[in-house]
């Protein structure tokens, strides 16, 4: 069988919520968690977002999109989360529903995440681990990478954290 081959990149940024006084006077001093790849690093300060702020989910939603032509965030999320959907997995879920009524098959994922903190090594197994079960893919077929960047952006200030995501797709060639 002959196979048609796509390729899709994605990118998403959120800076860190700042803390303020009301926040610092409660037990747990932030409104949410801060969740990367469907994993939640605790005690760690959560990105600024109207969703749970996934920027690698996010990244990777742009990605799949990227094939799709189908803009999930945007319109489509921003009425998801006024319906009270904030869940990052439920607009890659979307995502990736669409690539499937086109006929492409998820092959492979590629991460990069430019950011001074959270540590990103303790984590990199398990965000493998969860984005392999929200899409179906076996999780040696997920590469993630994370640097500083050198300190060159704000990202490796430590001002928040960029993802770029590439997936890579196939689906059988018309005859």
């Amino acid at each position: 069988m002959q196979y048609e081959y796509a390729n899709g990149i994605g990118q998403d940024s959120h800076r860190f919520m700042q803390p303020c006084e009301a926040q610092l006077k409660s037990a747990d001093k932030w409104p949410k968690k801060l969740i990367l790849g469907g994993v939640v690093f605790e005690g760690e300060t959560p990105l600024v977002a109207n969703s749970d702020g996934d920027a690698v989910l996010h990244a990777l939603t742009n990605a799949i999109s990227g094939i799709s032509g189908v803009n999930i965030l945007g319109p489509i999320a921003d009425q998801m989360c006024r319906e009270g959907i904030t869940d990052s997995a439920a607009y890659l879920e979307k995502g990736l529903s669409i690539v499937k009524e086109q006929g492409w098959e998820l092959r492979h994922i590629s991460i990069s995440i430019e950011a001074l903190k959270p540590k990103m090594m303790p984590k990199i197994g398990p965000m493998k681990q969860r984005i392999g079960e929200l899409v179906g893919l076996d999780p040696q077929r997920i590469g993630i990478t994370a640097t500083t960047g050198e300190q060159l952006t704000r990202f490796g200030e430590g001002e928040g954290i960029m993802v770029f995501a590439s997936v890579t797709m196939r689906r059988p060639e018309e005859a």
